[in-house]
């Protein structure tokens, strides 16, 4: 085949001078206002000097013991393992589209027989090459590898909350241990006092109506008993599932009995805090991914140039017609949409949408970790003002348990208001474990709104 080069160039020429204003025209890309605004308008409140500046979730909690559920976790828990598997479609999906910037090639052989007629065989080799000449495949190259980079970065986000509510969970158990002892202790009381006014009314010092109270009191305290009980069970379970575990069996994790100390993590400067969370760095990277498809979705509209080779033979034997006196022929074509009924345009529209949506995706989730990190600074604050006025309460209520217990005993004062001064005292125990679990798991989510992740 004979090529008119010339003819061919002033074609594509042509081609080109008439198409080069399309493409898009936005004043700018929305991932560029996304780095430019990120952070400008964010100042946080102040925070403890107790604080300190951390680079990962596994500083927040040092323990030993946490760390390796934390690892188990990562390994087991099916909901990381299913982000693990996207994330490497991902990858696979990147390497399918970078493909087509080569060269395609194929080769057939085949034989003919029919009647009257030897049997024959032909052999081919055909190249074909498409040229980017407007970059689309290149952008489409973008888009699968910009989709890359945000599931990489959704992994790091599942990964993170996952240590974090392995972290919790583990606090959850511990305070739940401990409430159920609390309860415990105040059955404990509860019933010594039943014993107390047992006696008293033996020797004619007290009433039939001062035990029933004080048995209703018992009863109460085992029936909270029984569902802390079922608490701690269900606290158990929770992490078992986290981990991955099928049996739900925790007999050989070993659990503290009392809290670990949880570091308070620093919130600096607002711009470098939000920019290291997982779940904006996968939103810009889809604002990105969405950019590259559109342009794809734009260059759809221009002409194509590919270049076909072929190498072919026949022979009476497959041996004959594997290339002994081959022909060859080169072709080259320009392909140019001129009716489609609307499509192209219609998924050009729909390719702006979905960068659209995905900003205003972003903006969501960056109003979210803005709001997350505020809201945790502000419960910091919180909890160390209640936890001083429970405290101080608490230590009230104890003395007071034990003027009551001792008025009781000599008759001046009534079962009533020792049975509530005694409750009291066992309730504002129990809050003060609840309020240090809380601001423990605070830290952990102030960690996470931060964007800490997990270093192993």
């Amino acid at each position: 085949m004979k090529m008119n080069l010339p003819v061919l160039t002033v074609s594509i020429a042509l081609i080109l001078s008439g198409c080069a204003s399309t493409g898009d025209t936005t004043d700018k890309a929305l991932s560029e206002r996304v780095t430019e605004e990120m952070g400008n308008t964010v100042s946080w409140l102040p925070q403890s000097d107790s604080a300190v500046r951390t680079a990962s979730l596994d500083q927040l909690l040092p323990v030993e013991a946490v760390q390796a559920l934390v690892d188990e976790a990562i390994v087991h828990n099916p909901g990381l393992q299913q982000t693990l598997i996207t994330l490497k479609q991902s990858k696979i999906r990147e390497t399918s589209a970078n493909a087509s910037r080569l060269p395609q090639a194929s080769a057939s052989l085949s034989g003919n027989n029919s009647e009257n007629t030897d049997t024959s065989y032909s052999a081919s080799v055909n190249v074909s090459w498409e040229i980017d000449i407007w970059n689309r495949i290149g952008d489409s190259v973008d888009a699968a590898a910009f989709t890359t980079r945000s599931n990489a970065a959704a992994l790091q986000s599942a990964r993170a909350t996952l240590a974090a509510s392995v972290m919790q969970s583990y606090l959850d158990i511990i305070s739940q241990q401990k409430i159920l002892d609390i309860e415990k202790k105040k059955l404990a009381a509860l019933e010594n006092s039943e014993n107390i006014i047992l006696n008293r009314y033996r020797t004619g010092l007290g009433t039939l109506a001062d035990l029933d109270t004080a048995r209703t009191s018992s009863a109460t305290s085992r029936a909270n008993i029984a569902e802390y009980e079922n608490n701690l069970a269900s606290s158990k379970r929770a992490l078992a599932v986290l981990l991955g575990r099928s049996d739900m069996s925790l007999a050989d994790v070993a659990i503290s009995e009392s809290f670990p100390d949880v570091v308070l993590p620093l919130a600096a400067f607002p711009e470098q805090d939000l920019a290291r969370r997982p779940d904006l760095m996968a939103a810009y990277y889809q604002i990105k991914a969405n950019e590259s498809s559109e342009k794809v979705a734009y260059k759809q509209l221009l002409p194509s140039l590919n270049i076909n080779a072929a190498l072919s033979d026949s022979g009476a034997t497959p041996a004959l017609s594997l290339f002994k006196e081959p022909v060859w022929s080169l072709l080259s074509s320009i392909t140019a949409p001129l009716f489609q009924g609307g499509e192209l345009r219609a998924n050009i529209a729909l390719a702006e949408l979905d960068t659209l949506n995905s900003w205003w995706n972003y903006q969501d989730t960056l109003l979210t970790a803005v709001q997350e990190v505020q809201a945790t600074l502000d419960l910091e604050n919180s909890y160390q003002r209640r936890q001083q006025h429970i405290s101080q309460a608490y230590s009230n209520s104890r003395r007071s348990q034990d003027n009551y217990t001792s008025q009781y005993r000599q008759g001046l004062s009534d079962i009533l208001d020792l049975l509530s001064v005694t409750q009291t005292t066992y309730s504002l125990e129990a809050q003060l474990v609840q309020l240090q679990r809380n601001q423990l798991s605070n830290r952990i989510d102030l960690g996470l709104a931060l964007g800490l992740g997990v270093s192993s």
